[in-house]
């Protein structure tokens, strides 16, 4: 991978998006590391990478659109124009579908899923005008088959992958790819709520008799973003141990 291209990961700082940066940092990409509130992780994840790659940290609430146009502005002066957008910013949240407040949904859907939103449509001006670019959806597999407890995360990881499809499609013709990755039950700190017999028992549904880990979705990433898969788009690819199958 030459040098020159930059890849954007929100969501960057911690957890999956962490991981991703290093592994496409590992495979030469600029990273544009972006982050809300985790602005030390931030900072002491650019510090790191800065020994590989050019790497810069961006703070944007990817839920604000037009926050999200002065970051693609600022990475457009700082690294240059984003190749490769990873949509990873999310929150998760429990709670009874009744419990669920306009607040609590609004939130859900404005981060997830507006989010990604405005960041493919700055990132596909450049994308679009160069013939070239890749997107990487980061879903779930409640977004593949609904969870409990979950309605408002589930339908804003089901509209990312609606979302991940109808692009691809548009898009194509541009010479560029749309995917998602689809994680299970991921070790990260999103399960720090769930007990050490919760884990067990999520670990025992999983065919394989295991968590993920952060770097298992980057591995996927990092295949997705490659020319290996030149020739795939508008696809799922779900790293879940076999919990959904």
């Amino acid at each position: 991978m030459s040098n020159n291209k930059v890849a954007l990961v929100t969501g960057g700082a911690r957890g999956i998006g962490r991981a991703i940066c290093c592994s496409l940092a590992n495979d030469g990409f600029k990273i544009a590391i972006n982050y809300n509130n985790s602005e030390k992780e931030a900072l002491a994840l650019k510090n790191e990478l800065s020994a590989i790659t050019e790497v810069e940290a961006f703070r944007c609430d990817v839920s604000d659109s037009v926050a999200v146009k002065g970051m693609f502005s600022e990475i457009t002066q700082k690294l240059g124009r984003v190749n490769v957008l990873v949509n990873n910013a999310g929150v998760a949240e429990q709670a009874l579908f009744t419990d669920i407040t306009d607040e609590m949904w609004q939130r859900m859907i404005n981060t997830n899923l507006s989010g990604a939103f405005y960041c493919s449509r700055e990132a596909l001006k450049g994308m679009i005008n160069e013939k070239n670019g890749v997107i990487i959806n980061i879903a779930s597999m409640w977004g593949e088959v609904g969870a409990s407890m979950e309605v408002h995360y589930s339908s804003a990881k089901a509209g990312l992958i609606g979302m991940t499809k109808a692009l691809a499609k548009e898009v194509g013709l541009s010479g560029i790819r749309v995917n998602a990755v689809s994680p299970g039950v991921i070790l990260t700190d999103m399960m720090n709520s769930f007990s050490e017999s919760d884990k067990e028992a999520l670990k025992e549904e999983t065919p394989l008799n295991t968590l993920g880990t952060p770097e298992d979705i980057a591995d996927a990433v990092s295949f997705l973003v490659s020319d290996k898969a030149k020739f795939i788009t508008g696809q799922v690819l779900s790293v879940n141990g076999g919990f959904v199958i």
